[in-house]
């Protein structure tokens, strides 16, 4: 792995020890922001240039999905070399350059860090496979001798997230364990080279000006590998809810993980300020509290808000929940509608919802016998719970292009798609690529401002030049105009991270939810399809247009739509 050191970076002054508590994070996926080479990938330069898009936009930090070197088995989350940019992405020049540029506009930096897995080409890997078994090389990793009278059938029956097995053989007969693809061998981390090389990466990114880390797959580091390794059995599922309340799974949420992540907050807390970092760990809700404590990472992401659908009472249940567990935990709550791993959410809300996860899996395969997405209504109540997230006590994470209304690309052509798991589950899940189509900046152009040059890496469809940065800029009512004013109002009216449900439960009779925030102002969200009445107050900010009523008097909230009200004190 490199070693080189970094420059002094650009310091962020004042100091601001919580500036992460009601932060909103956008989410970069490096290679579909902006290409600055005409190479059809987007790079760190692109990013560096879309600063001041940023900046307007007025988001506090930026978190940048994975960058490193990486053959793309995965996305990049398939990481050759922890210390390094992939050379087609730029170099470590380069990322000193927007981490400064960054800083200089008050936008702070978070990067992805893949603990769980490294790619097959990672140089520790390569030794593993020229190693004899049972050698040091071998244990960073996890091999085991199969079952059966010659060791043909895996060592156990566990499965890969991205289907099939989770073992391969090797040519010398010996197993390996992958918990993704085949390309993304699993880590032991039992073994102390392992646990003090990631120290050292930590430290690496955070004397590089880094403010903290997006934690993949935080919940499957710890494993039980005594032997005999024991199988999972009947029940192959690794949903939160199917993993035991006791830690006891082999693979997942096992008590052993706190261990790493204390002792990479003693390393966080060397720097000032503190680095902070995010856990993705889907677990039970009562097992999230940990991760997010103040002596292991400070956050972890709960994705019940992702996947809950826009009602008034299971969003209050979702957010009253989490809001408590975060107080629990000492932490400030997370709060997502979209990412790099979920259908973007104006395509989720103009789907049906009574269809489940299988049945949206079939729609994105496009076999004409799926409903058709209403587009329009999903943008009015994506723009509604959006307005609703962004004021809620804790930090929003932005997924880049929401901010235009971008839907799924659910049309992909078949020849084009690159997430394994389109291989992995012979060919009956496209994937997630449908939300990693790469941006669009200008109305028109071969890759509507993207780059110059070659062709994006993903097609984007005819729809995006009305959608892009160029056809919103500066027009009233469009999407990007309305998330600018949201962010630029949640900067001036967060106070401290209480929130007051309207009524015992914050939900009315009619489909609507209402808080109050401290400093006098509340929300409103109807997230019903018919009419409700709007309380009277000045409008601050509305996710639609509302109808019109005397000044100052109660009024009319059409369907969908959220509203801030100014409030007296």
């Amino acid at each position: 792995m490199s070693d080189q050191q970094s420059p002094a970076t650009a310091a962020l002054a004042p100091v601001d020890r919580d500036w992460w508590r009601q932060a909103a994070v956008y989410q970069i996926y490096p290679r579909s922001f902006a290409d600055s080479d005409g190479d059809g990938l987007g790079d760190l330069p692109g990013i560096t240039s879309r600063l001041p898009y940023l900046t307007k936009l007025g988001i506090d930090a930026i978190w940048l999905s994975p960058f490193y070197p990486s053959a793309l088995a995965d996305g990049g989350y398939d990481v050759a070399d922890y210390r390094d940019v992939d050379p087609r992405l730029g170099t470590l020049d380069d990322f000193d350059a927007l981490v400064t540029a960054a800083h200089e506009r008050s936008i702070r930096v978070m990067v992805d860090i893949v603990p769980n897995h490294t790619s097959n080409d990672h140089v520790w890997f390569r030794a593993a496979l020229a190693a004899a078994p049972g050698s040091p090389e071998r244990d960073r990793y996890v091999f085991r001798q199969g079952k059966g009278d010659s060791g043909e059938l895996p060592p156990t029956d566990w499965v890969s997230c991205f289907g099939g097995p989770a073992w391969t053989r090797l040519p010398d007969g010996w197993w390996y364990l992958h918990l993704f693809a085949p390309e993304q061998p699993d880590l032991n981390w039992e073994n102390p080279e392992v646990r003090a090389d990631f120290l050292t990466t930590l430290r690496f990114w955070s004397d590089r000006g880094v403010d903290g880390f997006r934690v993949d797959v935080a919940h499957g580091l710890a494993k039980d590998l005594a032997e005999p390794l024991r199988d999972i059995g009947p029940v192959r599922s690794y949903e939160p809810e199917d993993l035991p309340e006791d830690g006891s799974h082999p693979l997942w949420d096992r008590d052993e993980v706190h261990t790493i992540f204390k002792e990479w907050r003693q390393v966080f807390d060397t720097y000032d300020p503190p680095r902070v970092a995010v856990a993705e760990a889907w677990v039970r809700d009562s097992r999230r509290a940990p991760y997010a404590s103040a002596e292991e990472l400070g956050q972890a992401f709960n994705f019940d808000f992702l996947n809950t659908t826009p009602d008034a009472s299971a969003l209050y249940a979702v957010i009253d929940k989490e809001l408590a567990a975060a107080r629990a935990a000492g932490a400030s709550a997370t709060w997502v509608l979209s990412n790099h791993d979920v259908i973007r959410h104006r395509t989720r809300y103009a789907l049906p919802d009574s269809l489940d996860g299988a049945a949206r899996t079939a729609w994105l395969l496009g076999d004409g016998r799926n409903p058709l997405p209403d587009l329009e209504l999903g943008l009015r109540r994506a723009r509604a719970a959006t307005l609703l997230m962004l004021a809620l006590p804790g930090s929003s994470y932005l997924f880049q292009g929401e901010e235009l209304g971008l839907p799924e690309v659910a049309d992909l052509p078949r020849e084009v798609l690159q997430d394994p798991t389109w291989e992995r589950n012979s060919h009956q899940d496209k994937g997630r690529d449908g939300c990693r189509v790469p941006l669009p900046w200008t109305r028109t152009g071969p890759s509507y401002g993207f780059g110059q040059g070659a062709a994006p890496w993903l097609p984007q469809p005819a729809v995006f030049g009305e959608l892009a940065v160029e056809a919103q800029d500066g027009t009233p009512g469009s999407t990007l105009e309305f998330y600018r004013e949201a962010l630029r109002l949640r900067r001036t009216l967060l106070r401290d991270e209480s929130l007051t449900w309207e009524g015992t439960d914050g939900t009315r009779s009619d489909g609507v939810l209402g808080f109050r925030r401290a400093g006098g102002w509340r929300v409103v969200a109807n997230l019903s399809a018919r009419p409700a009445e709007l309380p009277s107050g000045s409008v601050l900010l509305a996710s639609g247009p509302l109808d019109e009523s005397p000044s100052g008097a109660a009024g009319v909230l059409p369907a969908h739509t959220t509203v801030w009200l100014r409030t007296e004190e």
